[in-house]
């Protein structure tokens, strides 16, 4: 199980991440790029890539779900009350990497 609050701690523990508001969403972004927004209280959309979402679907039918955006498959969505925080962990670190800048993702690594 993962809150809200704990999401929102291992996202902003990522380097350079801020909230902001993105419509009627929370979002999280690094240098002004959204990697997951926060629909609801137990719900988070991460954007991850294609294959990484169905493996998620895949692997926690229970705590992920596919949602598309038109016909395009444009993140995973988690279901905080069931998913574990290593998950939901690894989703946020996976979406972070593909939106952060190659040179931030190397600091990250070299940590």
């Amino acid at each position: 199980m993962t809150t809200l609050a704990r999401a929102r701690k291992l996202a902003l523990a990522l380097p350079e991440v801020t909230e902001e508001a993105h419509h009627d969403l929370a979002s999280f972004r690094v240098r002004g790029k959204i990697f997951a927004t926060v629909p609801d209280d137990t719900h988070l959309r991460v954007m991850v890539d294609e294959m990484e979402i169905r493996a998620a679907v895949a692997e926690n039918p229970d705590a992920c779900e596919e949602l598309y955006w038109g016909k395009r498959l444009a993140c995973v969505v988690v279901n905080l009350p069931r998913a574990g925080p290593d998950l939901v962990e690894e989703l946020l670190t996976d979406a972070w990497i593909r939106k952060a800048p190659k040179k931030l993702v190397n600091e990250l690594s070299h940590r």
